[in-house]
């Protein structure tokens, strides 16, 4: 028996465990004491993280459909027809999407290979569907897009306003910071139009209605400066632009009366929240998918970052800008370049000094043309419209069928493809669209790094090997790309090499290495010399913009896309259950989990399902403007009147059957937190 220190292959918190080994087989868990984020402490996710490892339906040999059906392959057949295949397609024909569950090795590697020898920049991963509009709106404030402060000092904290995020159950681990937090004397305040543990929790809860966002910060920014509240000196001193804001915010609109009526809060309960997060420093905002997934995603990133410049909430510990990233390695993947704009390290595409910059590192002399690829929801809205630009689709990780909203078009859009490759360590709803299946290594099969949600460039160690002829992801591309005759540029012993490529290509990463990554408590970046402690906490003196300066601005409250009527009557926000993650692919072969949640479910208010005749644990029928699921019903008081929430981690009540593609104009996210639909007894609407 072993101890394999590693980390988490689940949500962005980025918690230590320790994979136990007895011979060639991962045998459980234990408490990893020494890592600072969780103490040796563990949620269910991570106490079960080994059950799917041995799973006997791993995918253990290279697939290629023929006549409809797959066959098992050798790996030089299959990369073979692929490299063929991939040859064929023009750079505006094929698409590379990467995977926040895969390595910052692998992500790296996957849009290098994208840009070296596709030699296109169209390449994105599920970062646009959980964060793009953070990074679009902080980059745009802060001049960088990630979480200003450190998990570690969130209890230091005298006022936590928790905003669009289930942290109890989504991010567990910072959930047990918020209560250390309130043990010391801390106010939680919680925006959240469902009554989740962290709301019960919560010294204050606002029952927002699902995308007044907007509506409410500027509400609560009126208050603050109304009552003389804000933080004068670091206005003056550290951001610009505040003047637009101090006009929008005083328009009627804005309003205790007419925030309230907007929002569904009661006014006082905003004045409530105003009060404390003026007087109560520092005051810490932490948010996650319920701000950001909204056609309206960067102006409610903009409208918080305007309450935490006003209250002067930046730089210091217990404050911040604090966004909680959905998946394992989201940070990580953005960090790396696995998005169509930029290089590893946020280096523009378009920016010529960049482009010699990544030529020399990689040993090439052409990447194409410089300028921005397309994302991976316009993508879909391309194939979806059959316009035939592009033909091509590689992916590693990632199921949008079960991920992406309006199902029903994504299928439409996967269906106008002519050639697919997967790379899984399951089947899964998408890969039985591919054309080609490559069997990859899971989390415990392989070493790399990941970057967790507070900048944390984290190790990942290997345990045991992978099922069958399976690889870790990292080989695949690298086998791939020599044989498409780029053997050189792709050659690499193991992930540290792959590591100290990223090390010179990517300035916040410039002081890291392995060796230094063997501490616990690991390195944030940035962290640009080997002599460097690494960063804890963003924009202490000055923010990353070029004056330096913070932004503020002028945002206005709009309505979702998608707003209830007499014939869809209520609202619908979607989200995970605390035993479940993502598309269920790796939980729900998870028997101890599964175990305690099978199946998916409509939570709707007492009061609608009284009005409707509709009884706990009903069987019955939700229906938006593209589909329809049958889901049974819990009925409850937790959840405010007029909204229904549905988990979408369910193959056989797939929750974004019934969402809607409406993108945010900026990060181009789609709007999964809120959209029309109508509930109804199972024997109508057949």
């Amino acid at each position: 028996m072993k101890f394999v220190p590693t980390t988490c292959p689940y949500c962005g918190v980025g918690c230590g465990l320790n994979l136990v080994v007895g011979g060639k087989r991962v045998m459980g868990v234990e408490p990893w004491q020494a890592h600072p984020i969780n103490e040796g402490k563990l949620c269910q996710k991570g106490r079960y993280a080994h059950q799917f490892i041995h799973s006997l339906d791993r995918l253990t040999a290279p697939l290629i459909k023929r006549k409809g059906g797959f066959v098992p392959s050798s790996w030089e057949e299959a990369l073979g027809l692929v490299a063929e295949r991939l040859s064929s397609y023009g750079p505006e024909e094929i698409f590379f999407l990467a995977s926040a569950k895969a390595t910052n090795e692998e992500n790296y590697l996957m849009q290098k290979f994208a840009r070296v020898v596709a030699k296109t920049n169209n390449v994105d991963h599920c970062a646009r569907l959980c964060h793009s509009s953070t990074v679009s709106a902080l980059s745009e404030v802060f001049g960088s897009g990630a979480m200003t402060n450190s998990i570690l000092d969130i209890e230091e904290s005298r006022c936590i306003f928790v905003i669009g995020s289930n942290a109890f159950e989504q991010h567990p681990l910072i959930g047990r910071r918020l209560v250390m937090a309130k043990k010391r004397g801390a106010k939680i305040i919680c925006a959240d139009p469902r009554q989740t543990p962290t709301a019960k929790a919560a010294d204050l809860h606002l029952p927002l209605r699902p995308g007044t966002d907007v509506a409410l910060l500027n509400c609560l920014i009126r208050q603050i400066i109304k009552n003389g509240w804000e933080d004068r000196d670091f206005i003056e001193r550290r951001t610009r632009g505040f003047e637009s804001v101090l006009e929008t915010v005083n328009k009627e609109v804005y309003s205790l009366e007419n925030a309230a009526k907007i929002t569904g809060v009661n006014a006082s309960e905003i004045e409530r929240a105003a009060e404390w997060i003026g007087t109560l420093r520092p005051a810490g905002l932490i948010y996650s998918m319920g701000v950001t997934q909204h056609t309206t995603g960067v102006e409610n990133v903009l409208s918080i970052a305007n309450l935490m410049m006003l209250t002067g909430n930046v730089g210091r510990p217990g404050s911040g800008v604090n966004p909680l990233r959905g998946q394992n390695n989201v940070q990580g993947a953005c960090d790396m370049g696995a998005l169509p704009h930029v290089y590893s390290g946020y280096q523009k595409v378009t920016e010529e000094a960049s482009r010699q910059k990544m030529m020399e590192v990689w040993g090439v002399g052409d990447l194409g043309d410089p300028k921005a690829g397309v994302t991976s929801t316009e993508m879909m809205e391309i194939l979806a419209e059959g316009q035939g630009q592009i033909k091509c689709l590689y992916l590693m990780g990632e199921n949008p069928m079960m991920t992406d909203p309006d199902l029903a078009r994504v299928k439409r859009a996967l269906s106008n493809l002519e050639f697919m490759v997967s790379q899984e360590i399951f089947m899964t709803e998408t890969t039985e669209l591919a054309d080609v299946v490559l069997p990859a290594a899971s989390f415990a099969e392989k070493d790399g790094t990941h970057t967790n949600t507070d900048r944390r460039v984290q190790r990942l160690r290997k345990a045991v090997d992978p099922p069958g002829e399976a690889r870790p992801d990292w080989r695949i591309i690298s086998d791939l790309a020599r044989l498409m005759g780029y053997e050189k540029e792709f050659y690499y012993r193991n992930e540290e090499e792959i590591f100290e490529e990223i090390v010179r290509a990517t300035p916040s990463y410039a002081g890291m290495s392995y060796r230094r990554l063997e501490d616990p408590h690991a390195l944030q970046w940035p962290c640009p010399a080997p002599d460097h402690p690494g960063t804890p906490i963003l924009h202490r003196e000055r923010f990353a913009t070029q004056d330096g300066l913070g932004r503020f601005s002028a945002v206005e409250w709009r309505p979702p896309a998608e707003v209830p009527t007499r014939d869809y009557p209520l609202v619908l926000t979607t989200g995970r259950s605390l035993w479940h993650w993502h598309a269920g692919s790796m939980t729900r072969r998870s028997e101890s989990l599964d175990a305690e949640v099978k199946t998916g479910w409509v939570e709707m208010s007492d009061v609608d399902a009284a009005d409707m005749g509709i009884e706990d644990g009903e069987v019955v029928l939700v229906s938006s403007r593209r589909g329809k699921i049958a889901v049974p019903a819990r009925v409850t008081g937790e959840i405010k009147e007029g909204v229904v929430f549905i988990p979408f981690h369910f193959r056989e009540s797939p929750a974004n059957l019934l969402t809607i593609g409406a993108l945010d104009p900026v990060s181009k996210i789609p709007e999964f937190k809120a959209c029309a639909v109508k509930v109804e007894k199972m024997g109508r609407g057949r």
